[in-house]
């Protein structure tokens, strides 16, 4: 019969065995610019997993030199059970399937709640053979230096939002998916995406009587601030403030009286929307003349355009007649 201190002997070792296993791939599969994430927002568990997964090559040779210290040992006392052949697959057997594939998948899965409920075993052990496991850690650290932190692309933090959002799991909605994919989006178009065409944007010759049929068009349009121009629409001189108009009576005034000069600011259609959103902010302006590389005037793009492209939606306010200009633009082509 098998000896009872024996078996014991062997459980426990299979135990080890799968522990130190499944905690290489699990503490090790915990990515530390994660961990520190999550530290940052007030995770207890990941901040004391990261006591010892901040030390990565350490963590990395205990848990290996403690795998093959069990497993070794565990064929060893095999072999007092059973022997030559048999030994070998039975010690196979136990190690593949107990000590490797189970605790492996079970512990990958959930690596920081095993992790931080084993933290205190793993120091022990790191205390152990540390001695041992200090040199060779010492020697990876010289010859590989640091972890690089793990920096996510543009493309990829989209798709990672993607995945949030359809996982029953995450608590980010449609509407914040939308809006975080516009702004991560929105810096790699450029103006004449956007644009409001040429041919659609309403403008005011220089020289043009502001009567009060004039004054009723401009309160019918909507727009609160209207691109000035001298003879052609290439020539964009100004910018009308509908705001001016107000208390103006039937004096008759020119167009190029009341609009401002001063506050004209023409970009190329090639300029980046981070770029121009800045120039905006920084100048306090809320709309721009867009000009291609002949010098032609192509269009106009306003602050409330490149906030629709963020939010991906359209902004609608009471006085809009046309919802999408570009569309209207394609319409009269």
């Amino acid at each position: 019969m098998v000896n009872a201190s024996i078996l014991i002997t062997v459980i426990l070792l299979i135990v080890l065995s799968g522990l130190f296993s499944g905690l290489t791939l699990g503490l090790l599969g915990l990515n530390k610019t994660e961990l520190e994430r999550k530290i940052k927002l007030g995770n207890k568990k990941a901040a004391k997993v990261y006591q010892v997964r901040k030390k990565g090559n350490l963590l990395l040779c205990t848990l290996l030199l403690g795998n093959v210290a069990v497993n070794s040992a565990l064929s060893i006392f095999l072999g007092t059970i059973a022997s030559g052949i048999y030994a070998g697959i039975i010690a196979t057997g136990l190690i593949v399937i107990f000590g490797e594939i189970i605790p492996q998948a079970s512990i990958s899965r959930y690596a920081l709640e095993v992790g931080y409920k084993t933290v205190w075993l793993v120091k022990f052990f790191m205390i152990i053979l540390f001695p041992v496991c200090w040199p060779i850690a010492k020697i990876l650290d010289k010859m590989l230096g640091d972890e690089m932190p793990t920096i996510w692309s543009r493309h990829e933090l989209e798709e990672i939002i993607k995945l949030h959002k359809n996982s029953p799991h995450s608590s980010i909605d449609a509407n914040e998916e939308k809006i975080v994919l516009g702004a991560l989006s929105f810096s790699e178009k450029t103006a004449e995406d956007i644009l409001t065409p040429k041919r659609v944007v309403f403008a005011l010759e220089e020289n043009t009587i502001l009567n009060r049929k004039k004054i009723e068009e401009i309160k019918k349009s909507g727009f609160t601030r209207i691109p000035v121009y001298k003879k052609e629409k290439d020539n964009i001189i100004g910018i009308l403030y509908s705001k001016d108009l107000i208390g103006l009576k039937n004096e008759k005034k020119k167009v190029k009286n009341i609009c401002k000069k001063k506050n004209l600011l023409t970009i190329s259609a090639k300029k980046k929307l981070d770029s121009l959103l800045n120039q905006f902010i920084k100048r306090r302006l809320h709309i721009a003349s867009v000009f291609n590389r002949y010098h032609e005037f192509i269009g106009i793009i306003t602050l409330e355009d490149i906030i629709e492209e963020i939010l991906k939606t359209e902004i609608i306010d009471e006085n809009d007649k046309v919802i999408n200009f570009q569309k209207a633009a394609r319409r009269k082509i």
